[in-house]
Parts: C-alpha cells; sequence; structure tokens
C-alpha cells in the first residue's frame, strides 16, 4: 500500500472520509429524488407535473425502489468479477448523475429512461462503496465495526439533508431545477472520489486474474434492457406500469421460491442446515412484510402529507416532501440507543432471537399503520392533520426498522455454509427489492376520488404487520431450536 492509503484521522483510515463522502452524496440524490418522485408524477401538466393516475405512479415508484436493490445484485458481480470495485463506484456515480440530469432536462419519456439509469448506478455504487469500507480493515475487530458505524452516518446524514434540500428548492424554482439539484450533488460525490481515491490505495482497483469474468452475458442484458427501452420510448409497446409492478412481484417472488426450493433440497445441505434454512424462510418472508410497509414514505405517505396534511409549521408553508427527512433523523438518534440496548441484553443472556426481533419490528410498523389509520379518519371527517401524525409513524417505523435491517443482513449470512454466504445476502437484498416493488402495488389501492379507500389501505397494512408480527413472535421458541449453535 502506498503511503496515502496508510493515512490515519483520529484512528481511522484517511479513505473512510472518500467513502463516507461518496455515500452521503449518492443518499443526498437518492432520498432527494424519492422525496419528489410520486409528487411530480401526480401533479397536473400545468403545475409542471407529469399528469399521472395514482396508481400508475405508485406502480413506477414501486418498480424504481424495487429495481435499485435488485440491480445492486448485478452491480456487486460487475464490481468482483469485471472492473473492480473502485470503477464500478464511479461508473454508478457518473450514471446517477446522468439520469438525474435527465429528470431535470428531459421529456415525459426520457424521465422514466433517467430513472432506469439512475437504478443502475445505484445497483453499481451502492453495494461496492460498502464493500470497499470493507477493504479498509483487513484486521477485522472493534475498529472495523467503529468504522461501519461513522459510514452509517453518512449514509443518514445524506438521506436527511436530500429531502430538506430538493424539496425546499423544487417549491422555490420548480420540480426540474430540484431534480438538477440532485444531479449537481452526485457530480459532487465523484469528483470528491476521484480526487481522494489515493487514500483508498490498491483496494478494489483490479479484479485478481483469476476471478475475471466474460463481458458477454452484459453485453446481452444491456443490449435487450435497451431495446426494450427503445419500443417503449418509441411508443411501438405500450406498457402499463400497474401490469409491470404486478409482473415483477410474481418473478420476484418465484425466484425467491425457487432458491429456498434449491437449498432445501438440491444443495447438499445436511439436516441442522436445512432446518436453519426454514429459518431463513422466515425471515425473508418478514422482511419482505416490513419492507412493504416502510416503503410507503415515498408512496402513500407523501400523497398524505401532500393532500391532507396542515405543513405550516411556525408559520413557514413547508413542502411535503420534507417530513421523509424525520426518517434519517430518528436513525441517528436511535441506531446507538438500539445497539446498546442489544448488548445489554446480550450481557443478561437475554438478547432476544433473530426471529423474535423480526416479530417487534413488524408489530411496531404494524402500530405506525394504526396512528396513520386514525389520521386518515380524521381526514375522512373533512380535517387537515398535523405533520405529527406523519412524525410518530416514522419514529416506530424507524424503531422497527432497528430491530430488523441491521439483525437480517447479519443472520441471513449465518445461517447457511461459507460457500452460500453470498447468495444469502443477495437473498436479503431481494426481500427489499420485493418488498419496495409491493409498496408502490399497495398505494395503488388508494383512489383519490374514493378517500375511504385511503383509511383502509392503511388498516390492511397494520394488519400485515400485527398478523405477521404475531406470527413471527409465536415461532420464536421453534427457532430457538432450529438455531442452536449458531453465534
Amino acid at each position: 500500500m502506498n503511503d496515502a492509503s496508510q493515512r490515519t484521522v483520529f484512528g481511522q483510515p484517511a479513505g473512510l472520509a472518500t467513502l463516507f463522502l461518496t455515500e452521503l452524496w449518492e443518499r443526498f440524490t437518492y432520498y432527494g429524488i424519492q422525496s419528489l418522485l410520486i409528487l411530480f408524477m401526480v401533479a397536473p401538466a400545468a403545475k409542471g407535473g407529469l399528469g399521472l393516475g395514482d396508481k400508475a405512479s405508485a406502480s413506477i415508484y414501486g418498480l424504481y425502489v424495487g429495481s435499485t436493490y435488485l440491480l445492486g445484485l448485478l452491480g456487486g458481480w460487475i464490481a468482483d468479477r469485471l472492473v473492480g470495485a473502485q470503477r464500478a463506484v464511479i461508473a454508478g456515480g457518473v450514471l446517477i448523475a446522468l439520469g438525474n440530469a435527465l429528470l431535470a432536462l428531459g421529456t415525459t419519456s426520457v424521465f422514466f429512461v433517467g430513472l432506469l439509469i439512475i437504478a443502475m448506478g445505484v445497483g453499481l455504487l451502492k453495494p461496492n462503496v460498502s464493500a470497499l469500507v470493507a477493504t479498509l480493515y483487513p484486521e477485522g475487530g472493534a475498529r472495523r465495526d467503529a468504522g461501519f458505524s461513522i459510514f452509517y452516518m453518512g449514509i443518514n446524514t445524506g438521506a436527511f439533508i436530500g429531502p430538506w434540500v430538493v424539496p425546499l428548492v423544487a417549491a422555490a424554482a420548480g420540480w426540474r431545477i430540484g431534480f438538477g439539484v440532485s444531479a449537481i450533488g452526485m457530480v459532487l460525490g465523484v469528483a470528491q472520489f476521484l480526487w481522494t481515491r489515493r487514500l483508498l490505495g490498491g483496494a478494489g482497483r483490479e479484479v485478481p486474474p483469476g476471478q475475471r469474468a466474460s463481458w458477454t452475458p452484459i453485453v446481452v442484458l444491456f443490449a435487450a434492457a435497451a431495446a426494450a427501452v427503445a419500443l417503449a420510448v418509441s411508443g411501438r409497446v405500450a406498457v402499463d406500469p400497474a401490469l409491470l409492478g404486478s409482473f415483477a412481484t410474481w418473478a420476484f417472488g418465484f425466484l425467491a421460491v425457487a432458491y429456498f426450493a434449491y437449498l432445501l433440497f438440491f444443495a447438499g445441505l445436511d439436516a441442522t442446515e436445512r432446518q436453519r434454512v426454514l429459518v431463513m424462510v422466515a425471515l425473508f418472508a418478514g422482511s419482505v412484510t416490513f419492507w412493504a410497509g416502510y416503503f410507503q414514505q415515498g408512496a402513500s405517505f407523501n400523497l398524505f402529507a401532500a393532500r391532507y396534511t396542515d405543513m405550516h409549521i411556525f408559520g413557514w408553508n413547508a413542502p411535503p416532501g420534507i417530513l421523509q427527512s424525520m426518517d434519517a433523523l430518528f436513525v441517528i438518534i436511535l441506531a446507538g440507543v438500539f445497539a446498546a440496548l442489544w448488548l445489554a441484553l446480550g450481557r443478561r443472556g437475554r438478547d432476544p432471537s433473530p426471529v423474535a426481533k423480526f416479530g417487534v419490528a413488524l408489530l411496531l410498523l404494524g402500530g405506525g399503520f394504526l396512528v396513520m389509520y386514525v389520521a386518515a379518519q380524521r381526514v375522512l371527517g373533512g380535517h387537515l392533520v398535523l405533520s405529527t401524525w406523519l412524525i410518530a409513524t416514522y419514529f416506530l417505523h424507524v424503531c422497527g426498522e432497528m430491530c430488523i435491517s441491521p439483525v437480517g443482513l447479519s443472520n441471513m449470512s449465518k445461517l447457511v455454509p461459507p460457500r452460500f454466504v453470498g447468495q444469502a445476502m443477495g437473498m436479503w437484498f431481494l426481500s427489499l427489492s420485493l418488498g419496495g416493488n409491493l409498496a408502490g402495488q399497495l398505494t395503488g389501492q388508494y383512489d383519490a376520488s374514493h378517500l375511504e379507500s385511503l383509511p383502509a389501505l392503511f388498516l390492511r397494512i397494520f394488519w400485515y404487520g400485527i398478523v405477521a408480527g404475531a406470527v413471527m413472535l409465536a415461532l420464536t421458541p421453534l427457532s430457538r431450536r432450529l438455531l442452536a449453535g449458531v453465534k
């Protein structure tokens, strides 16, 4: 390693600052877009929006969120086998900036091409910037844990600032200027990465010769995607977002079922290993249910904020997308609290099993939707409601996220033999992808012309969370027996 890559700042590798800022700007862009996306799509053309219906807009939102996680699997493979993590991060950042520029400058058709390009960019950048953090700590241990905690703060700092800055700019200067600010944010992220990447040394710069793969499948996949986009943009093929979203749900679900069937019956696992796969199935199902509700933040919750929430805060007429920043703020506040809680329970031998933590997360999710159901009932009575209803819901949901996100990521890798760890992580991200797509499908059940459909939607997701949480808690004793020996 060169001298630059050996530099430290407060005991941490100096390269961590490079990755911290890269991820900060990527999340600034991602959540900045999300705070505007569905509101821009449903806004009338006379007000600068696309004038799409709620159902189509919700389906597009779900497909967008789902594809960013699904393409992360491909992005990781491209970095590992073709270009290296550093080049993948640079290429991903460039694609994100380009996609945002298309949102800001393009026609309606080009807008959707921009979303696809952004999803491809996130798929390249997101998994590989995290992988680069790991390479800075070859020794592992507590120092590495501390490094990831700092990096996690970068994620949530960007996720907090983006939904503040981008909606404010969009409210003052127009939707497309808001998207333009997101593009500038990612340009800054790429520029600082290129300027300071020397601090990373050789980490992720090259692919070891023995691991190199052929570009052929990527070229074929890209050509097929380009052809499909060209047909859609030209109008030769009509695209129904709701139908496409439904197809994606079934396709993702089939992929999950097929993979778990492979692990159970064809992967050569012994009886103990197959028992642990059953726990993986339960965690996967719980994860999908949780994220289908959690990702309502950029869908039905944004619509609720725009249409039914009094956004006058201390005399200031706040843009509705700004409430999404509360999610990241609560993560920043609560991450250390929950980490300390798990450690304290562990020292007393009372650390809940992963299945129990998932159960609590789902109950908290349901609790948040009960809050929103009550708020929606007040809306039926003809009232605008205070933003505190959404803020309380975000608080409950972030408490749930603290019980499910780090726990699921950790345990999916523990429940399979080492040769399947990469695939297990892929299944975790597939659960987020399926949950994100389902979030759009669920929001599509809300019909603004029949306002009673709004509390009905929130009540439905409340029951999903409560029933799923109760099932997970009921399975806890069995899961403890199946997880015997897993630490």
